[in-house]
């Protein structure tokens, strides 16, 4: 347990990096816009085109991983969902809270940090997550906020948002590039590798210094969907997996991934729609702070 504590502490320590340079505004609100953009589009798309360009394509898409991971992750939604419901909160509080339960920092932390902890076989488990909470989850979220706003659903603008995002671009590169058995030639090898190298420190340092301007609010909920994120949802997604008879690595990775705290981009949501930013923001400041703990806690146990 003390030998994995010690492997993550330094992806730890980059997130505390970044939040002291953003606490003493040595690094300002406005820095850190610009340089979650520049890893978001330039740096994490080269590191997840380099990782999907020499996949096998049967290494990205497993249907029982990703009915296991759709799985428990829908069983923690539909409770966050019924458990929002309960207190009165609604239609878009409830699902803003859902999405907030089970949607985990895959992207900016899972990428770098887990490849590296658990090797590269994990490159497809920790991808078929991104996919599944980018495309599923986040389009779900998107139209149940404009339906019970507008009582209608333009889907036009959800598939334009799937195509913008550049971490769905650079997968689906990847995955034509490995389709067609293209070669990478030396040079841009090369460069996807100098680029894609600036994500992981890049992106930690990012989320460090973005939670430096958030502040503890409506602390009730964001424990109790911390808890959920941090708790529930890696134990629904291993039950699911242990159910349907996923490969134990793969399993592992899935329970590894969910494990991870609040994602970012669910406060961008949130502040987009207005919808409960307060209780988003204060959910990934805790979960990001106990995932110190959790995180060598659920390696240690999918090790074994």
């Amino acid at each position: 347990m003390l030998e994995i504590f010690l492997k993550v502490l330094p992806f730890f320590g980059l997130i505390g990096l970044g939040w002291f340079a953003g606490w003493t505004r040595f690094f300002p609100a406005e820095a850190s816009a610009w340089l979650t953009k520049f890893v978001f589009y330039f740096a994490l798309s080269a590191m997840i085109f380099r990782f999907t360009a020499t996949l096998e394509l049967g290494a990205l898409f497993d249907p029982a991983f990703f009915a296991a991971y759709l799985a428990g992750s829908t069983f923690v939604w539909g409770l966050a969902f019924a458990i929002a419901k309960l207190r009165g909160r609604p239609v878009t509080e409830a699902a803003m809270e859902a999405h907030t339960a089970m949607i985990g920092n895959t992207g900016f932390l899972g990428v770098p940090m887990l490849v590296v902890l658990l090797g590269e076989r994990a490159i497809g488990p920790v991808l078929m997550v991104l996919a599944v909470d980018l495309i599923v989850f986040s389009s779900l979220i998107t139209i149940i906020i404009t339906a019970a706003r507008h009582g209608r659903v333009a889907l036009g603008p959800i598939a334009l948002g799937l195509v913008k995002n550049p971490m769905i671009v650079s997968m689906a590169a990847g995955l034509a590039w490995a389709g067609f058995s293209l070669p990478m030639p030396a040079p841009l090898a090369e460069f996807v590798a100098i680029l894609g190298a600036a994500a992981t420190p890049g992106a930690l340092f990012a989320i460090g210094a973005s939670l430096a301007d958030r502040s503890a609010e409506r602390v009730g909920p964001a424990l109790w969907l911390s808890g959920a994120k941090l708790v529930l949802h890696p134990l629904a997604v291993g039950l699911a997996a242990w159910g349907l008879g996923v490969e134990p690595f793969a399993a592992g990775v899935m329970v590894a991934a969910a494990a991870l705290p609040v994602a970012g981009n669910v406060y961008i949501l949130a502040a987009h729609f207005g919808v409960a930013p307060a209780r988003v923001s204060t959910s990934i400041l805790i979960s990001t702070a106990l995932s110190v703990l959790s995180i060598p806690a659920v390696i240690h146990w999918i090790s074994k």
